[in-house]
Parts: structure tokens; sequence; C-alpha cells
């Protein structure tokens, strides 16, 4: 794989530290900024509602832009956004410098996840793909327990510090090492690119990414509790479980692309199937400390093996125009089933059936995400039956 994909793969664990740095250190904001632990979980939600206003938003501003030039501008915008993050005064500083930081975040994966397939052979770019989003993957397991100890240490304004400086690192190598466009772009045209979003094959590979990450997040947000009050573990045994999912997080993702290069379409409906079973299997298996700790690492590798073949599948439903618009939007899918997913957990557990419920309730979100991509594989089967006719 050439340098390039990994200056790309920078930018992501910049980002990834950015989106998930902020939940070890809740406690820490709220007190020294004076607002309550759940005020303080809003800069979570702030950020997810960032990315999804901010990705369509940033692709069109941008569409006519080199694309590397797109990706140093996006990467200098979570360069500045977090040094804001660093010197917010108050608590709406804060969320507002978050706000502008997750702006450059769907738009940097979708333009990214373009160029990375530009990169390298045509059997390799779901593996291209897998690598760039490996440095979001490497972010959970160091970036993000780091990040914590440094914030819970020195103080919570010292990560965001630490993040700017990943940030301008980041812009050097990308600037170093991406190249440049070897023709000049195209000019977009946005009616085509609207089009080809709203083509029924895009808005359902878009649907399937939103409910495939309900389930995920609907688990994921709550998993302390569910390993201290189900599990039994101690809360000290939280982080080091966390880094077990931080492992099968990169191994799904990199296991993922490699499946999705020789097989698309299988693999989007197996991982979905695996994420559901995974899931499921999880409502009993949390019960047992050994067998808790086995399916942590599974949903992680279950869960990031759907990214590298969804974002894929969404990319060639776009064939060619609007791609990066198609390929932002997904990212903001995934953003917007974390949201929904936590929403969910939430009801679930407090006016549902519980915490011990949850992850059974989870799994019927992967399910519904299998039949959505069940039925888009039906409708092109069916237009290209239709199209032969003729």
């Amino acid at each position: 794989m050439p340098l390039a994909l990994y200056a790309l793969t920078a930018g992501a664990f910049g980002i990834g530290v950015t989106e998930f740095v902020i939940m070890g250190l809740l406690i820490d904001v709220g007190g020294d900024l004076g607002v309550s632990i759940s005020a303080a979980g809003l800069l979570i939600s702030g950020y997810a509602l960032g990315v999804v206003v901010g990705a369509p938003i940033m692709t069109i501003a941008t569409s006519n832009w080199p694309r590397k030039t797109a990706l140093l501008v996006l990467m200098a915008i979570f360069t500045i956004g977090n040094l804001a993050c660093a010197l917010a005064p108050d608590y709406w500083s804060l969320m507002a410098a978050r706000v502008l930081t997750a702006f450059a975040h769907g738009t940097f994966f979708g333009v990214g996840s373009v160029v990375a397939t530009t990169l390298v052979p045509a059997n390799k770019k779901a593996s291209a793909i897998a690598i760039m989003f490996t440095g979001l993957t490497v972010a959970n397991i160091l970036g993000v327990p780091f990040g914590t100890w440094l914030g819970q240490g020195f103080g919570w304004r010292s990560t965001f510090f630490v993040v700017t400086a990943v940030g301008v690192a980041a812009f050097a190598i990308i600037a170093m090492f991406v190249p440049t466009d070897r023709e000049k772009p195209v000019p977009s045209n946005l009616k085509q690119d609207l089009a080809a979003l709203l083509r029924p094959q895009v808005l359902l590979g878009l649907l399937t990414t939103v409910l495939s990450w309900v389930g995920v997040f609907a688990v994921f947000t709550y998993i302390a509790p569910i390993l201290t009050r189900l599990s039994g573990f101690s809360d000290a045994a939280v982080s080091p479980i966390l880094l077990v999912f931080g492992g099968g997080l990169v191994v799904g993702n990199l296991v993922g692309g490699r499946l999705a290069d020789r097989w698309l379409i299988p693999t989007v409906l197996g991982s979905l199937v695996a994420l559901a079973a995974v899931l499921l299997l999880m409502t009993f298996a949390v019960h047992n400390q050994i067998a808790a700790v086995v399916f942590v690492a599974l949903l992680g590798a279950v869960a990031f093996a759907t990214v590298p073949a969804l974002q894929m599948w969404v990319l060639e439903k776009a064939d060619g125009a609007g791609q990066s618009l198609a390929s932002s939007f997904n990212i903001a899918a995934f953003n917007l089933g974390n949201a929904i997913g936590a929403g969910l957990g939430g009801v679930v557990i407090a006016s549902g059936p519980g915490l011990g419920a949850l992850p059974w309730v989870a799994a019927l979100a992967p399910l519904g995400a299998l039949a959505v991509a069940l039925y888009a594989i039906r409708l092109d089967r069916s237009r290209a039956v239709a199209a032969a006719a003729e």
C-alpha cells in the first residue's frame, strides 16, 4: 500500500481521538466548566450532529476543489477546532468548537475514501478504505486511553492541545505524501450529484448503514454499566476490557476490507448477519465474565467489519457522479446511527425491558439493515434484468 494511504490514516487517527476522547473526560470537563455530567455528555451528541450536518455542507462547498486541497483545508479546520476546544472559556464555547471540529469529520472520511480508492488497483479498493479507517480504530486503542490519562492528570485542556499538535502533524504528512490530483478537477454539477445521491440504491445503502450502527451504539454506549452491573466487573476493569474491544475493531476492519475486495455483496450481508448474531448471543454472554470479554472483542470485530464493505457498497452505487457526496453522507449515516442507537439504548434501559434486554433489542437493528440490503440487491437485479431485456 502506498505511503499516501497511511497519510490519510494519520488524519483519521486524529479525528478518531477527538470524537471519542471526550467520553473519558466528562467528569473533568463538567467539574471545570460548572455543568452536570449529562450536560457534558451533550458534547458527544453535539459532535455527532455536527458530523451529520457538516458532511453535506462541506462536501458541496469543496466539490470543485482538488481533492488534496480539500483534505488539507479540512485538516486545518480540524486543527483550529481542537485549539478552540483547548482555549474554550465556557461550556457553550466548547460546544461551538466541538461542532466546528465535527464539520471536518464526514467530508474528510468521505473524500479520503474516494482518494484511497484511486491510490490502489481495483482489487484492493475496499482494503484501502479499511487501512484509512484503521486510524480510527487505533485511536480507540491508543489515542483515547492516552488522552483520557493525560486529561485526568494534567487537565482536560491538555488533551485538546495534544490533539491540536496531532492535527498539525497530520496536515504536514498529507501535504508531503498525498499526491496532487493528476487531472484538473471536473467542475461539480450539484444537480447531478444530488440526483446520484437520491438514487434508490444509494438511499437504501445509507439506510443500511444507519440501521447497522444503531445496533452497535445501542450497546456500546452503555458498555460500562453492562460490564459492571450484569457481568460483575469492577469499575477499574472496564478500561482494559475496552482495549479488547479496540483490538476487535482493528481486526474486523482489516479482515472486512479484504473480504469486501473479493466478495463485496456477500461481505455486506455476512457482516450484518454476524453483527445481529453477536448482539443476540451477547444477551446471555454478559452474565459470564469470560464470555463477556470474548463477546466485547467479537462486537468490535463484527461492527467494524461492516465499515469498509458498506462504504465501498455506497461508493459503487453512486457510480462516479456524486461519489464524494455519497461517501460523505455515508459517514454521516454512521454517526446518525450512533446518535439514534444511544437514544434507543437509553429508552430501553429507562422505560423498556431494562439493561439486560439491551443486546437482543439492539440485534433487531442490524436485522432491519439486512432486510434493507436484501431489498436493495433485489432491486438491482430487477433493473439489470429489465436493462438486458431492452
